[in-house]
């Protein structure tokens, strides 16, 4: 943990420098020799580090990170709070639009209609169902009474 907490600020500090720096002849081996320093477990590199300065810095400081973890803890849930209100608003404003303007477009769409067009919608439903009536047996009566007049009992219907 000591090593990732270095390296975290050396990558900070790293794009500073890097822009200052980077004309500096050596300045790329040297980065890779103080991140194999801070790797390495027979210097231990990031452990002297961690002890001699981030630590004792840390301890110093802290009242004032829990601090500011608890306002930013706060902010945070004002924050989403207000957005979440905003969101709700705007959703229930869209629902609103939208069920008002679909309620218009349907109006609309059965005022157009006018008896005549109504009268055809009729009729093309009538000649719809005539097709799907029963058809007859040869012998003039329907299929269904055909096998009940045959004298055996079935409790199945067909539909041709």
């Amino acid at each position: 943990m000591m090593y990732w907490i270095v390296f975290a600020f050396f990558t900070t500090a790293e794009t500073l420098t890097d822009i200052v720096l980077s004309w500096f002849p050596f300045y790329f081996e040297l980065k890779i020799a103080f991140v194999i320093w801070l790797l390495s477990p027979y210097t231990k590199g990031s452990s002297v580090l961690y002890r001699k300065f981030v630590h004792p810095t840390l301890s110093n400081k802290e009242k004032e990170i829990d601090e500011y973890i608890t306002q930013a803890r706060d902010k945070s849930y004002e924050t989403m709070m207000r957005v979440g209100k905003r969101g709700l608003n705007l959703a229930a404003n869209a629902a609103v639009t939208a069920a008002a303007k679909g309620q218009g477009v349907l109006s609309e769409k059965l005022r157009s209609f006018s008896m005549q067009d109504l009268t055809l919608i009729r009729d093309e439903d009538t000649v719809h169902l005539r097709s799907h009536e029963p058809q007859l047996h040869p012998s003039g009566g329907s299929l269904l009474e055909t096998i009940e007049d045959s004298g055996t009992e079935h409790n199945r219907c067909s539909v041709l």
